[in-house]
């Protein structure tokens, strides 16, 4: 792998990781992660935004990259820390055994936990917004923005050149061959956008309040270049993955999309017996329905999915007297990301007794749902469940249509 130039003196060095890993020990990257950091050079000092962890050799092939510019650990003079979370700071015990004469920048928050994951208290400095470090004819810019998606996360700014080093914001799973928004192929742009989407609701969607604050926080910069942490570097139209967060993040309330996650769990068919139904009268009403069986799909598609969507159908059955577990975890998911204010339908067999539902309302009230209507039932569907199954997604269909007409009308 090769450095990629930014800008005269601003290079892109990373690492490209497989699909062996859960991200952050949760998330499946079945295509892969960048983890991207950048290396600044004034005429008199120079500077290295955001390690790498050493994750799949990332270690040695941001070391060959800097040797390919004519560099190494021991010639920075600054680190900065954009965010204290170990993929982007995994090496920094060994850097610093390295060039122990590093300081590092970070903000006030990112202090402690400087010493709290790898001991070090020396040569730590806290900078605030708006606070500079000039290279010499490069100047380093601090912009604080806190949780997106730690309470410490900050971004660099590099007006000279109008380049915004964001962290983990406006990033993306998934690998790509080329660097820049402008180079990539039809089929990077089709893996992109869908695990842009997934990457924020699974790692940044609890944040979305702080991503509205943080992207007006950066409204008065003339943004040239967006280089996140993870994925493409946006040169182009860097405009457009800005806007995209800002949509994502107003996915949070709803409405989203005029599209319905359909998301069920069946134990021996009888809740399974009323998916085609749902499904086709949800399709008849001119919606598209984006279909999750669990616990066979990963909650993270699951959720990237609802984020996106205005409606959701949730089957499950009753075990033993509570929610299908598989799907209680995927209620917990969605809670903890906050999707919030959709429309509902809910269906699903119980056997000896029902009690499925006593552990559904309290989603359904802490994620201020709309529930148009709960179609239970014992054993397998009758006929006049049937028709209530249809007759309820016909409302849910018309609540989708209604409301998301009302955000495109606004």
């Amino acid at each position: 792998m090769k450095p990629d130039t930014l800008a005269p003196g601003i290079h892109r060095v990373y690492a490209r990781i497989g699909d062996r890993d859960l991200f952050e020990g949760i998330w499946p990257i079945p295509h892969g992660v960048l983890l991207n950091s950048y290396v600044v050079q004034g005429t008199e000092k120079t500077a290295f935004i955001d390690l790498v962890k050493d994750w799949e050799g990332a270690v040695g092939a941001v070391e060959q990259q800097m040797a390919a510019l004519g560099l190494s650990f021991k010639d920075i003079d600054y680190l900065v820390l954009n965010h204290m979370e170990p993929d982007h700071t995994g090496s920094l015990a060994e850097l610093c055994k390295q060039n122990p004469n590093i300081e590092i920048l970070c903000t006030k928050k990112a202090v402690p936990l400087v010493e709290a994951f790898y001991g070090i208290t020396e040569k730590v400095r806290s900078v605030a917004s708006k606070e500079t470090v000039d290279l010499g004819g490069k100047t380093l810019v601090f912009e604080e923005t806190p949780n997106i998606h730690w309470p410490e996360t900050m971004m660099t700014y590099v007006p000279e050149d109008g380049v915004l080093f964001s962290c983990d914001a406006f990033g993306s799973f998934g690998q790509y061959e080329h660097c820049f928004d402008d180079e990539l192929t039809t089929a990077e742009w089709e893996l992109l956008i869908p695990e842009t989407e997934r990457y924020y609701a699974n790692i940044v969607s609890s944040f979305s309040q702080f991503v509205l604050r943080g992207i007006q926080k950066l409204a008065g910069l003339d943004i040239r270049m967006v280089a996140p942490s993870h994925g493409i570097v946006w040169r182009k139209d860097p405009a457009r993955i800005i806007e995209l967060y800002k949509t994502l993040a107003e996915d949070m309330n709803g409405p989203a999309e005029a599209e319905v996650t359909f998301v069920w769990s069946s134990m021996y068919g009888n809740t399974a017996a009323l998916v085609p139904i749902i499904k086709k009268t949800l399709e008849d009403e001119g919606l598209t329905v984006r279909m999750h069986e669990v616990p066979k799909e990963h909650a993270s598609f699951v959720l990237a999915s609802a984020w996106r969507t205005s409606g959701l159908v949730i089957g499950m059955p009753t075990y033993e007297y509570r929610m299908f577990p598989p799907m209680y975890h995927i209620l917990d998911i969605l809670e903890r990301s906050h999707v919030n204010n959709r429309k509902v339908m809910r269906f699903g067999s119980f056997g000896w007794s029902g009690g499925a539902q006593k552990q559904f309302d309290p989603f359904v009230e802490s994620l201020k749902w709309d529930c148009v209507g709960v179609i239970e039932y014992q054993g397998a569907p009758t006929e006049d469940d049937k028709a209530r199954a249809i007759g309820t997604a016909k409302e849910l269909a018309r609540s989708v249509k209604d409301w998301s007409r009302k955000k495109t009308v606004e």
